[in-house]
């Protein structure tokens, strides 16, 4: 199982393509970042309400698991869709014939992946965010345990969407349909469900239990719950759901998809 393992984790890092998209992530993260911790020093004449200045690492360094999580849900899509799409995943079911073996291997051996991407997207985040909240003369709040401890989460958090997303590519082994689903999905339909549906009490209730609120539970916040949408679970229930998502995803595509001969 080591041997898989490690086999597994080196063919996320045998192409450009991971490196590429971190860079793209923490450029995008540090700009959005940025531009939320300049959102947060204008009067309350130009942004409205002044914010709890407690809730400043909750709204801005939490902007890579809040906003960002589609960059490594597409590398973890990548490792099964991406070996369907170039025809390599014939010979990794020779070498191991156990396929569940495969996608376990696959999943855990996303989590350095994960790792580096939680690293870089939230370092992104806050040293942006940060040093335009300290250039306004306004207290970046990075001697308190508590932000600290968002950081944390928030690298948790994008960690386990890696992991979702190698289960999504085990059910939607089609490279471009399980891109465009995801996409579709994570920057459409989930954000608008989520503001629609925290408008009702009930709506507010199903609305927690969606991936992406799932994720910001994980991270202890974003910039959904610091507009006040909705509420969130505990964290360790976001990250039981989370990974309930990518169980589901991987048993259903193992029942089927996986379970049929590769041409």
């Amino acid at each position: 199982m080591t041997a898989l393992l490690v086999s597994e984790y080196r063919k996320f890092t045998s192409t450009r393509l991971w490196w590429v998209l971190l860079i793209i992530m923490a450029v995008y993260m540090g700009m959005t970042a940025g531009g939320l911790a300049f959102s947060y020093t204008m009067s309350p004449s130009q942004s409205g309400p002044p914010m709890d200045p407690s809730r400043v690492p909750e709204f801005v360094y939490t902007t890579a698991a809040s906003l960002g999580y589609a960059f490594p849900a597409l590398i973890g899509v990548l490792a099964f869709a991406g070996e369907f799409r170039h025809k390599t995943i014939s010979p990794t079911f020779l070498a191991t014939p156990n396929r569940t073996k495969v996608v376990l291997a696959k999943m855990v051996s996303a989590l350095p992946m994960g790792f580096i991407y939680g690293l870089a997207g939230t370092a992104a985040s806050v040293l942006a965010g940060a040093a335009i909240l300290k250039l306004n003369n306004l207290d970046p709040l990075l001697g308190h345990g508590h932000t600290w401890e968002i950081i944390a989460r928030s690298v948790l958090a994008l960690t386990v969407w890696l992991v979702v997303g190698v289960a999504l590519g085990a059910l939607l082994t089609n490279q471009v349909a399980a891109i465009v689903t995801l996409l579709v999905f994570t920057q459409f339909i989930e954000p608008i469900a989520r503001i629609t549906l925290a408008t009702t009490s009930w709506g507010e209730n199903v609305a927690k239990f969606l991936p992406g609120s799932a994720g910001d539970a994980i991270a202890g916040g974003s910039l959904y719950s610091a507009m006040s949408t909705g509420t969130l679970l505990p964290m360790w229930g976001g990250v039981a759901v989370l990974l309930g998502y990518a169980a589901l995803f991987a048993i259903i595509g193992r029942a089927t998809v996986l379970s049929r001969d590769i041409g």
